[in-house]
């Protein structure tokens, strides 16, 4: 039983939408309701957070992959597009400016 509430509890999309407060808070919960030792109680809750931010990490990645599949979808330019372009722009009326 214990395992399976701990697998549940660190699941990576449920880790991380929930608040680093909330997992502690979680963790230390389920540690007292499970009688662990100290020891183990520490180290799962280390466990718990270091899981957390890995989550945190892939699910930013993820998103940051998905805006950009939809960016190129929708054909916006991006970023380094339009510096591109000005830089361009910013040549080209320095060389209009130099026949002058």
């Amino acid at each position: 039983m214990f395992e399976y509430v701990k697998k549940s509890l660190l699941t990576g999309v449920g880790m991380a939408l929930r608040s680093r407060a909330e997992i502690k808070e979680l963790a230390e919960e389920l540690a007292k309701s499970t009688q662990m030792s100290q020891t183990e109680a520490r180290d799962f809750l280390e466990e718990c957070q270091h899981r957390y931010e890995d989550a945190r990490v892939k699910l930013d990645q993820r998103m940051e992959q998905t805006v950009e599949k939809i960016l190129k979808r929708l054909e916006l330019p991006t970023r380094s597009d339009i510096e591109a372009l000005n830089t361009r722009i910013d040549d080209l009326v320095k060389k209009i400016e130099t026949r002058e």
